[in-house]
């Protein structure tokens, strides 16, 4: 069953979000969010502009634009961290708002070779770290 709107937090942009992740910017057609635990440096979440939609009812359009945004934040967090490899992953069992995460992977990091956790509760960072991050993937985009 889909997540209604009223409790959805990227369309309520509610506490859970802002525990979870900091905005970064507005994109073509979403909003770029950095997870605040950063066991994967650079780790973002790419979050498409409505709600309840599924990657496969975008129209042609909608679906270019939302990749463009995609492929342009995976190029600026190359561009800022110089990973070994970038995952990317579109998981929505329990969220009904297509959004992607953007994973860069170290050679020498945690959890290369492997399946991302989702939240390893390994790496938090200072106010500071996290605008330095920020930063550093704006300054590419």
């Amino acid at each position: 069953m889909p997540t209604p709107i009223s409790e959805c937090l990227y369309c309520q942009n509610n506490d859970t979000l802002n525990q979870l992740m900091i905005k970064i910017c507005d994109l073509e057609v979403s909003q770029l969010f950095l997870f605040k635990e950063q066991s994967y440096l650079g780790r973002c979440n790419v979050v498409y502009k409505d709600h309840g939609i599924e990657f496969y009812e975008l129209s042609d359009e909608q679906r270019n634009a939302y990749m463009r945004d995609v492929a342009t934040v995976g190029k600026a967090i190359a561009a800022a961290f110089n990973p070994t490899k970038i995952n990317y992953g579109a998981f929505s069992d329990t969220l009904s708002h297509l959004h992607m995460h953007i994973v860069p992977k170290y050679k020498d990091g945690y959890g290369f070779g492997s399946v991302f956790e989702m939240n390893p509760q390994k790496t938090l960072l200072s106010d500071t770290e996290y605008a330095e991050v920020i930063e550093k993937i704006k300054s590419n985009l």
